[in-house]
């Protein structure tokens, strides 16, 4: 069954939101690396969520994207554009930082999808 596993925050002081979930959730970083945005892209995670604290870069701040945990990537995302979602628009690494690829559902919203993610 597939589960919501990832959310992306966009903000202007990613050191100072990560500490705060650090410090009051108890996540842990999981990963770290430059954002061609500007400063870095933080990835926390509590065991079972992974959260990315990215630089909003003249962006709206706040939730960005989420991700959904799937067994079958690639069966998924047929499905999502089956149902209306349109496709990715770049491609992402899979080595467990990122989702394997993304959707836009008909609203919009980018949807990550992946097995996975780092935790």
């Amino acid at each position: 069954m597939p589960q919501i596993r990832h959310l992306a925050l966009l903000t202007d002081d990613q050191e100072g939101l990560a500490t705060f979930y650090k410090s009051v959730f108890e996540m842990h970083e999981v990963h770290r690396h430059p954002s061609p945005h500007g400063g870095p892209a933080i990835y926390l995670s509590d065991g079972h969520l992974n959260l990315a604290i990215l630089p909003a870069a003249g962006r709206r701040k706040g939730i960005f994207h989420f991700g959904m945990a799937v067994d079958d990537v690639e069966k998924t995302a047929a499905s999502a554009l089956a149902a209306g979602a349109t496709p990715p628009n770049e491609t992402l690494p899979a080595d467990g930082r990122f989702a394997e690829t993304f959707i836009f559902d008909p609203a919009g919203t980018r949807v990550d999808i992946s097995p996975g993610w780092k935790h």
